[in-house]
């Protein structure tokens, strides 16, 4: 559990740095999304899932050198 809390805890850090770095640019990109339609959104959004699985999948199968 407490590497799970790391983790949620490391991507919200990524996530924010956009926003605190370029928050005007980042409604620039707001505005930009709420034109798209669902379905774009949708294949946008499983797209990363999938990226983020595969890189999950791949890091857990490769041997460890630490």
């Amino acid at each position: 559990m407490d590497f799970l809390l790391c983790i949620i805890g490391m991507v919200m850090v990524i996530e924010g740095i956009p926003y605190f770095a370029f928050p005007e640019k980042m409604k620039a990109v707001f505005r930009i999304a709420i034109e798209q339609p669902d379905n774009a959104l949708r294949i946008f959004g499983a797209i990363l899932m999938v990226t983020g699985l595969t890189i999950v999948f791949l890091v857990k199968r490769r041997p460890s050198f630490w």
